[in-house]
């Protein structure tokens, strides 16, 4: 039966975890624009509500920078049901002091509140994506980060935009209104939080250090242990300052490029929408675009979308619009209405498949008992991406005197030189980001218990039948961890393919006959990988298959067992066999292009099927071939 990843919305072990954080995402929005909508209320001059709108999201990230080390820790110690419980309950009390701000009208107490809103997201954010590896199947981690991502986008464009009318449709009662709303939510939320299952604690035993400037430090640290994490973090952190600069600039843009009338949102809040729409989608598609593993090939393909979308939102106007004081309906009848609606919409698409694998990367790359504190570092390293990019683009427009696209044109270039620095530091993120481009556009893949099979971390060697040239790209643009394939070395030397295999760190080897210390190389390096926790990909039939077959398994994987018994995954594939890239028997003399044959069809079904670990202590090359050729039957 065919997956969908909004069942989880039916399970309780996400649904109300899911909940929980949506009604936050959104009271916290409801909140902050209902503070503007007192400004308003109150008549307060347009000097002091810049004031105030300037110091209010200086006072929600602070917390981030001062208490998200504890925040770490206090979310790796406590079992997690427990603690979402907590911050909720705290967030009624926060919401109760600022029903006393709305209903009293003194600003002060919003400010306030607002930091403490502040402390309790910097509490929750650990938690809320440390939980979902411990309640999520590794092959379900990709759909619910989707589904969170698109529940905060929908959550806070629904929240701002509630907020906003508060004291447009209440009138004179907007203060008790307010004050009710926020109060209301934070009550459902802690309710919605005791449906949430026990999930234990990550490190019970950790021991809490309250002095937040060195733990900042240590947990920072604990971000760049491995390179792939650091660098998602990495990603993550400017994925924030793109959608910091884009939305920051989205109130003035509307006004001065799209032509709303002055002192109305209503046109802002559809760029908004367009974008946050755009993000969900995304997040959504993720999980159907990387057949339900972590697919960080997505990572490249939605950094340069991004760039390409905000690079024609500048073609698209970059000067005054043809008309101003227009309606959502008038600004789409105008020249360049409907570009820039698809540029936005467009834009916060590939955010969503931009930010959705780097999460589910982190979580599944990162030990359950630091992941929480990884995640910490993290928000600390975004909080500081945020400021950056509020002041940078304050700085483009005053100082600069950049028009806002000119500074969308800037941020388009600014992402691909980023984007192009990170996948040059881990070549993984591209290596996958071209493996999944070509294997999904040749081929439809089904899968058959890979996400079961191949172990999530630890080491393995995986055993897989031989039928093309594209077997190593196919098997690892299906298994979400790094695999090191072993090639015969004349395919690793190809002109042209060698830089590829290099940073694909594949591992050439040669017959004992023909190269017995290249042999020795290989197994060695085979032994170090093994023994570091990586994955090792062996094609043990030695060879192409000439008849569509499988040939007999030779002995040198019982050799690599011998020196370090891990588990063994046997894997099949199937539908390769008269594809171009299998062996062509008329042109078994020649070359590659002479071993190659014409496919008989384009975007040809194939099938990845892996069976259960066998253990390498009792493995042999025959017990793993009838392994093998029986999932190859089970799979037909």
């Amino acid at each position: 039966m065919a997956h969908n990843q909004f069942d989880l919305l039916r399970q309780r072990r996400f649904l109300p975890f899911f909940g929980v954080q949506s009604l936050g995402a959104f009271n916290d929005n409801v909140y902050r624009q209902a503070i503007i909508g007192l400004l308003f209320f109150l008549g307060i001059s347009a000097e002091e509500r810049m004031l105030y709108t300037n110091l209010a999201p200086a006072l929600f990230i602070l917390p981030y920078f001062l208490f998200s080390a504890v925040a770490g820790q206090v979310a790796e110690k406590l079992e997690k049901s427990r603690l979402i419980r907590i911050t909720t309950a705290m967030e009624i009390g926060i919401m109760s002091l600022a029903a006393v701000g709305f209903l009293t009208q003194q600003m002060s107490i919003l400010l306030v509140a607002l930091f403490a809103t502040g402390v309790q997201s910097t509490l929750f954010g650990p938690v809320k994506y440390s939980i979902l590896p411990s309640v999520l199947k590794p092959e379900e981690l990709t759909g619910g980060n989707g589904l969170v991502e698109m529940g905060t986008s929908l959550s806070i464009l629904v929240g701002m935009i509630v907020g906003g009318l508060v004291f447009q449709v209440a009138g004179s009662q907007g203060p008790v209104v307010a004050a009710t709303l926020v109060v209301a939510l934070a009550i459902t939320g802690n309710l919605v939080s005791r449906a949430i299952p026990r999930v234990e604690a990550s490190a019970p035993e950790l021991r809490i250090r309250w002095n937040p400037f060195p733990e900042s430090l240590a947990i920072w640290r604990l971000t760049r242990r491995q390179p792939a994490v650091r660098n998602a973090i990495l990603g993550v952190s400017w994925f924030w300052f793109v959608g910091t600069v884009l939305t920051a600039q989205l109130p003035t843009y509307a006004e001065l490029h799209l032509g709303a009338p002055e002192r109305t949102t209503s046109l802002y809040i559809f760029a908004l929408a367009l974008f946050s729409v755009g993000v969900g989608v995304g997040s959504l598609l993720c999980e159907k675009l990387s057949s339900r593993t972590v697919e960080i090939g997505l990572v490249p393909l939605g950094a340069f979308g991004i760039s390409a979308f905000l690079l024609d939102l500048y073609f698209a106007r970059s000067g005054a619009p043809p008309a101003t004081g227009l309606s959502i309906a008038a600004f789409l009848a105008a020249d360049g209405g409907w570009r820039i609606a698809f540029d936005l919409v467009a834009i916060g698409f590939f955010a969503g498949l931009f930010i959705v694998p780097l999460f589910a990367l982190i979580q599944s790359r990162t030990p359950k008992e630091e992941l929480s504190r990884v995640i910490a570092g993290m928000n600390i390293q975004n909080a500081a991406f945020i400021v950056a990019a509020a002041g940078l683009g304050i700085a483009a427009q005053r100082l600069a005197g950049w028009s806002i696209p000119q500074v969308f044109l800037a941020l388009a270039i600014a992402n691909v030189g980023v984007s192009v620095w990170i996948f040059t530091l881990v070549p993984e993120f591209l290596m996958r980001f071209l493996s999944w481009l070509l294997v999904r556009a040749l081929y439809r893949l089904r899968l058959h218990g890979v996400e079961a099979h191949v172990p999530d971390e630890g080491p393995a060697l995986l055993v897989c039948n031989h039928v093309s040239y594209m077997d190593a790209l196919i098997l690892a643009a299906t298994i979400p961890r790094p695999v090191r394939f072993v090639m015969y070395h004349r395919i690793f030397h190809v002109p042209g393919m060698r830089w590829i295999f290099r940073n694909a760190r594949a591992i050439p080897i040669a017959g004992a006959r023909e190269d017995p210390e290249m042999l020795r190389r290989a197994l060695d390096a085979i032994d170090v990988a093994l023994a570091e926790g990586e994955l090792v990909g062996l094609f043990p039939e030695g060879r192409l298959t000439a008849d569509g077959g499988i040939a007999p398994f030779k002995p040198g994987l019982e050799r690599i067992l011998e020196r370090r018994p891990v588990p063994v995954v046997p894997m099949a594939l199937r539908g390769m066999w008269h594809s171009m890239w299998s062996r062509n028997p008329d042109g078994a003399a020649g070359g590659l292009l002479r071993r190659m044959r014409v496919p008989r069809r384009f975007r040809a079904h194939i099938e990845v099927a892996a069976g259960a670990p066998v253990d390498g202590g009792s493995a042999t090359a025959a017990l793993l071939e009838t392994q093998v050729r029986a999932l190859r039957a089970d799979a037909a």
